[in-house]
Order: C-alpha cells, then sequence, then structure tokens
C-alpha cells in the first residue's frame, strides 16, 4: 500500500477502526489527504468507502450503533477526543449527499439558511450570488431565486446542494456518490464543477465510477473488505497498481 507523506495533511487517519454494533467496517486504516487535493475513495459496495468519508466529519455519530478506536485529524487535532464545537467544525466541512437533497424553500433560502443560523453578518445577496456562480449554477437560476429548490432538475438540485455547502465557506468538501442518481450530462457538470473547485477547496469523493475517479482525482485509494488496500496517485494506481487485489478490481474482474 502507498502511503503519501503529505508534510501538513488537512484531514488524517491514524490506526482507525470503525465498527457497527459488533461489526468492524474499517480495519486500521491509516491515510493522509493533503490540502486542495481531490482524493477519490473506490471500491465495491460494502467495502467502508462512505464509512470512512463520514468520519471526516462525525457523520456516524448519528448512528447508534457507531464506535471506533484510533484517531482522526483536522489540522492536526483529533475531531473526536478534542472539546469542539460539532457545529462548527462541521461548517469547516461540508458535505454533499448521494442523493440531492435540497430544501423545499426557494433556491436562494437553500443558501442562506446555514450561515443566517451560523451569524453571518454579510450581504446575504452577494453570498447566494457567488455561491451560485462557484456551483456553476448562477446563470441557470438568477431568476427563479424565490422558486423552490425542488423546481430544479435532478443536476441543479445537486449543484445548488453543492452551493449550499460552499456558502458555509468550508475548508473541505466530502461528496458520497454525488453523481450516482444523475445522467451523463449532468454528471459531466458536477466533474467540470470539481475541476474548478478544487482551486480553493480539499474534495474527496467517495464513486463507484473508476472513470469518474481517473477524470476527477489527483489521488484514489482503493477500499476492499474494511481495509485500504492500496492509496496512491491516481495516474500510478490506475496504470501499474502495486497490488494484485487492486488490479482486478480495475479490470473488472470483481467487484
Amino acid at each position: 500500500m502507498n502511503s503519501q507523506k503529505f508534510t501538513s495533511p488537512i484531514l488524517e487517519a491514524r490506526n482507525l477502526n470503525i465498527y457497527y454494533g459488533t461489526k468492524k467496517v474499517v480495519k486500521n486504516l491509516n491515510m493522509k489527504i493533503g490540502k486542495q487535493t481531490v482524493t477519490s475513495l473506490i471500491g465495491p459496495s460494502g467495502c467502508g468507502k462512505s464509512t470512512m468519508l463520514r468520519s471526516f466529519n462525525r457523520m456516524n455519530d448519528f448512528i447508534d450503533s457507531f464506535h471506533y478506536e484510533g484517531e482522526v485529524l483536522f489540522e492536526g487535532s483529533d475531531i473526536y477526543r478534542s472539546k469542539i464545537d460539532v457545529t462548527e467544525f462541521r461548517r469547516r466541512i461540508g458535505m454533499v449527499f448521494q442523493k440531492p437533497n435540497p430544501f423545499s424553500s426557494s433556491i436562494a433560502k437553500n443558501i442562506t439558511w446555514g450561515p443566517k443560523i451560523n451569524g453571518y453578518v454579510g450581504d446575504l445577496n452577494e453570498l447566494v450570488e457567488k455561491s451560485l456562480r462557484r456551483a456553476a449554477l448562477w446563470d441557470e437560476v438568477k431568476d427563479k431565486l424565490n422558486d423552490s429548490g425542488l423546481a430544479l432538475s435532478g443536476g441543479q438540485q445537486q449543484r445548488l446542494c453543492i452551493a449550499r455547502a460552499v456558502a458555509m465557506d468550508p475548508e473541505v468538501i466530502l461528496m458520497d456518490e454525488p453523481c450516482s442518481a444523475l445522467d451523463p450530462a449532468s454528471t459531466l457538470a458536477i466533474e467540470d464543477l470539481i475541476h474548478d473547485l478544487k482551486k480553493e477547496y480539499t474534495i474527496v469523493i467517495v464513486t463507484h465510477n473508476m472513470q469518474q475517479a481517473a477524470r476527477v482525482s489527483e489521488y484514489t485509494a482503493f477500499m476492499y473488505n474494511g481495509d485500504l488496500i492500496e492509496y496512491g496517485p491516481t495516474s500510478k494506481l490506475f496504470a501499474s497498481p502495486d497490488e494484485k487485489l487492486t488490479r482486478d478490481y480495475i479490470v473488472g474482474r470483481f467487484g
């Protein structure tokens, strides 16, 4: 397994084991993620990649049977053991889910709701425009800001969810299969957006689509049965993986 030697990783897992009840779903995982990189997590269903992703912003806390061993660090601080404000922490690490989940309220309120409850004091109209522009959605909705977010197409809804995350001014954006429910054109729009967003944010994406991982990410981690099998530069991992299990997965022998 390759181990990336980022000198100042923004996220890091150290000897991490994650359990749901008695079932261990992530096993002794060590991984560093560099700032302003795009990292893909790939592997067959049930391998632990979404669980790993959600450990980076404590979304697993909402699962009653969840418990863990080891450490998860954000900018050097253990996010589970430090005395942190979890709400503020999740503002800094945004999340975009597999299925678009915009609020039923207006497009504008989808953007402003989170910042307002977190004490944002700037110009809300500017925030709406800036966030929608960052999500490559402004030109399509600028005359519909009072319409429901649910009136948008699936691809537009997912970009609205990305804009909603961006509005919170995060440092990291986690994406859990963000294109799995989208058509090819909408998928391409999201991939183009990821290329733009990586100039400002660290992005970690779970995807079943290996071609997508190859297109959007600089680093790729392959997980299997809860283990991190191989992790390294995407071009290297797909062209000449070190592990036979990685090679078998990439060429379609299983998974």
